[in-house]
């Protein structure tokens, strides 16, 4: 009699489990954190590094061209030429160009900083020393 009860309790676990198992499945499926397909992950305005050679300024249209992306130069994008204040104009096509931009909602790429020039490696030695 104790072997049957055994065998009765363990096949309805089982059945329960079978029972149970889809329904669990289907709850983890549909998540109501998903973002519908209007809504983009990413944050909005997210601030990205930009490095290469400049390749066109346009002082017109307030754009600099690095690579195959085009930014925006805006009354707030902070511009340097070796380390100090410059102005869109001094930028020079070929020469390396940093910076950090944000996406803005309409679709352009607007420049937060530019800096124009090779980056210093390293701080400059003050004057009269050795250098050991």
């Amino acid at each position: 009699m104790k072997k049957s009860i055994a065998k009765i309790a363990v096949l309805s676990l089982f059945t329960a489990i079978m029972v149970a198992v889809p329904s669990f499945a289907c709850a983890q499926g549909a998540t109501t954190n998903v973002p519908s397909s209007g809504q983009s992950t990413a944050p909005k305005h997210t601030i990205i590094p930009f490095h290469g050679k400049l390749e066109a300024v346009n002082t017109n249209a307030m754009t600099l061209t690095v690579g195959n992306r085009t930014f925006q130069v805006t009354a707030d994008t902070k511009i340097f030429k070796d380390g100090k204040p410059a102005t869109l104009s001094e930028g020079v096509v070929g020469e390396p160009v940093r910076g950090l931009y944000k996406k803005a909602e309409t679709g352009k790429l607007d420049a937060l900083n530019v800096h124009f020039g090779a980056k210093n490696e390293g701080k400059q030695k003050p004057a009269g020393s050795t250098g050991n």
